[in-house]
C-alpha cells in the first residue's frame, strides 16, 4: 500500500484538443489580459486561459486596489501607459476609479491631506509626508467588468475555469498546454505561448531554468459601514491617541503597511491590504491553506478591536475577503537577462527595453526563457533576482510587460520568425504607436495622457 510521500504512476490517457490559436495566454491576470488584448489587436488569433471565474488576477480577485509604480520620480512623468491607462480610463468612466490629476501631484498640504488615504502617494520616497503622484484607487468588480469587455472586443477566445496542468513540448519547442477542467483534461495548442501565470507554471513545466523566491503572503479584505470622514478627523485632530491605537491595531494584524486601511470608490467601503504573513510557501497547498485560515482569524480579531475603539469604524462590517490569496513571489525565471537589484535601483536603460515601471526598465531578454522556444514570460515571475523582483513587481509594470509580450508574439508570427528573433525595434515602435511607453527614449515624454489632466485643463 502506498503511503504519504510515495509516488504512484498515473495511467496514460488521451487528451481532447479543445482549442487552437496563434497565441495562447495562460493566466488572466493584469499581465495576461494585456498580453491577450495586445496580441489580438495586432492580428493574432488568441486564446486566453484562466482558472478562476473572473479576469484581473490579483488586481481584482486578490483585491490589490491601488495601481502604483507607474510614475517616474526622476522624470516626473507617467511611465506606464498603453493598456494599463486604457483599463483605468474605462473604470474612471464608470465612476469606479479615483486618482489625482496633474495639478495635484506634489507635496502641497491640501493635496497630501486629500489623497494620502487613497494610497496615491510615492511610498518609495524618503520624504515625509510622501508626495502625491499619479496612482489610482479602483473597484475590483469594475476591473473584472472592464477586462471582460476588452477581451470580448478583440474577439479573444476566453476559457475560464481552466486550470493549467502541464506544458506540451516537442524538441525544445512549446506547442501548447494541457488544462484540467470539469470536462476532464483538455489540450490548448498554439504557435506561441505566453506564461502570465504569476508563478511561472508554464515555463517551469517546460523545463526553463528558474529560481525559487519567497515574500510575505496577504489575506486582503474590505470593510463596509466606515465613516471615513470621522476616521480621518480622529487621525488629524487627535494624533497622539491615533498613534497609540494605530500601533495596537497593527500588533493585532501582525503585519501591515503604514496605512492599514485606504479609501475605495465605494462610499463607506475601505480596503485593508493586510494581514501580512511571512514564512509561507505559496506553492504548497498546506501553506496556502494556513494563510487563509490564519488570515481570517486575524481579520475578525481586528474587526472586533476597531469596532470597539476606532472612531469611524464602530459600525463597520466585513464586506468580503479576497478570493485569491495575496501572493507576491514564488518561482522566478532565469532568462536571457536576469534583472538585478542594481539594474532596478540604478535605472539601467537597455537597448531592448520594452516596458517601464516606476524608475526602472525591462529588457525584452528578461521575458525570454533560455533553452525553450515559442515561449514568452510576462508578469511578476519575469527574469529577476529575488531582491530585484521585490521592488519591481507591481501591477502596472506587469501590464506593460504583458502588452509587450502580446505585441512581440503577433509581430513574430507575422514575420515568420521565432519570438526569440523578433525585431525588438519593431516591437518598440508598435508599442509607442499604440499608446504604450516601452522605455525606448532617453528623455521625458512630451505629452501628458488626457486621463491625468484635470477636466478644466482639457477644456482649455
Amino acid at each position: 500500500m502506498s503511503r504519504i510521500g510515495d509516488w504512484m504512476q498515473e495511467p496514460a490517457r488521451d487528451v481532447r484538443v479543445a482549442a487552437q490559436a496563434d497565441v495562447v495566454v495562460v493566466g488572466g491576470g493584469p499581465a495576461g489580459v494585456s498580453a491577450a488584448y495586445a496580441a489580438a489587436r495586432n492580428g493574432a488569433r488568441v486564446t486566453l486561459l484562466e482558472r478562476y471565474n473572473h479576469l484581473g488576477g490579483l488586481a481584482s480577485g486578490g483585491m490589490v486596489l491601488v495601481l502604483d509604480d507607474m510614475w517616474d520620480s526622476h522624470l516626473q512623468e507617467i511611465s506606464v501607459r498603453g493598456t494599463c491607462m486604457e483599463t483605468l480610463d474605462r473604470m474612471a468612466a464608470l465612476g469606479l476609479a479615483k486618482f489625482p490629476t496633474r495639478g495635484e501631484w506634489g507635496s502641497a498640504p491640501k493635496t497630501v491631506a486629500k489623497w494620502t488615504r487613497w494610497g496615491t502617494f510615492d511610498f518609495h520616497s524618503k520624504q515625509k509626508p510622501h508626495p502625491i503622484v499619479f496612482a489610482a484607487a479602483f473597484d475590483p468588480d469594475a476591473w473584472k467588468r472592464v477586462s471582460m469587455e476588452m477581451i470580448k472586443e478583440q474577439n479573444v477566445e476566453l476559457r475560464l475555469h481552466s486550470w493549467f496542468s502541464r506544458t506540451l513540448v516537442e524538441d525544445g519547442k512549446v506547442k501548447g498546454v494541457v488544462c484540467d477542467t470539469k470536462n476532464g483534461r483538455e489540450a490548448i495548442l498554439g504557435n506561441v505561448v505566453i506564461d502570465t501565470s504569476g508563478d511561472l507554471d508554464v515555463a517551469a513545466s517546460a523545463g526553463a531554468p528558474h529560481i525559487g523566491g519567497s515574500y510575505i503572503v496577504t489575506t486582503v479584505f474590505r470593510l463596509g459601514g466606515v465613516d471615513t470622514d470621522e476616521a480621518e478627523r480622529f487621525e488629524r485632530e487627535e494624533p497622539e491617541a491615533f498613534d497609540l491605537l494605530d500601533r495596537e491595531i497593527k500588533r493585532t494584524l501582525g503585519g501591515s503597511w503604514a496605512q492599514w486601511w485606504l479609501k475605495t470608490p465605494l462610499p463607506g467601503v475601505v480596503w485593508c491590504n493586510c494581514p501580512h504573513m511571512p514564512g509561507l510557501d505559496p506553492l504548497k497547498v498546506e501553506d496556502l491553506t494556513r494563510a487563509e485560515v490564519e488570515g481570517r482569524r486575524i481579520v475578525h480579531q481586528t474587526v472586533d478591536l476597531v469596532r470597539a475603539k476606532l472612531p469611524g469604524f464602530r459600525n463597520c462590517f466585513v464586506v468580503d475577503m479576497a478570493p485569491q490569496t495575496g501572493v507576491r513571489q514564488t518561482r522566478l525565471l532565469e532568462g536571457e537577462h536576469v534583472m538585478s537589484k542594481e539594474d532596478v535601483m540604478q535605472r539601467v536603460r537597455f537597448a531592448d527595453s520594452v516596458a517601464r515601471g516606476r524608475d526602472y526598465y525591462y529588457p525584452y531578454r528578461s521575458m525570454l526563457p533560455r533553452s525553450v522556444e515559442n515561449l514568452l514570460v510576462a508578469g511578476r515571475h519575469y527574469s529577476a533576482t529575488s531582491a530585484a523582483q521585490k521592488i519591481s513587481r507591481e501591477i502596472p509594470p506587469c501590464m506593460a510587460m504583458g502588452e509587450a509580450a502580446g505585441v512581440a508574439a503577433a509581430l513574430a508570427l507575422d514575420a515568420g520568425v521565432s519570438v526569440r528573433n523578433v525585431d525588438v525595434a519593431a516591437v518598440q515602435r508598435t508599442l509607442r504607436a499604440q499608446g504604450a511607453d516601452p522605455g525606448d527614449q532617453s528623455g521625458p515624454n512630451t505629452d501628458v495622457p488626457p486621463l491625468a489632466v484635470a477636466q478644466d485643463e482639457v477644456a482649455a
